[in-house]
């Protein structure tokens, strides 16, 4: 009895921990929003290194975060901000 109960947790386990691997998958962008991260990039990328910083994403216009909200397009990483 107690084998059994210890296999059922342990398989428990194992497909919560496959679970919460799987809904980490970073999603594909279809061609559309791919285009709009390149223009949005391209517009706000002030130093051109090909990202958009916290300082960069601010002088983001209300009307291109609305662009970006209703595509669920994101040009930052959403990444703790570096100590300097």
């Amino acid at each position: 009895m107690k084998k059994a109960l210890v296999l059922i947790a342990v398989a428990c386990a194992m497909a919560l921990t496959v679970n919460a691997a799987e809904g980490k998958a970073k999603k594909e962008l279809t061609p559309e929003q791919q285009k709009l991260k390149k223009e949005m990039v391209e517009k706000y990328d002030a130093n051109k290194d090909g990202k958009v910083s916290e300082e960069e994403a601010a002088k983001v216009s209300d009307a291109d975060k609305e662009k970006m909200k209703e595509a669920k397009v994101r040009i930052t990483s959403g990444g703790k901000k570096k100590k300097e």
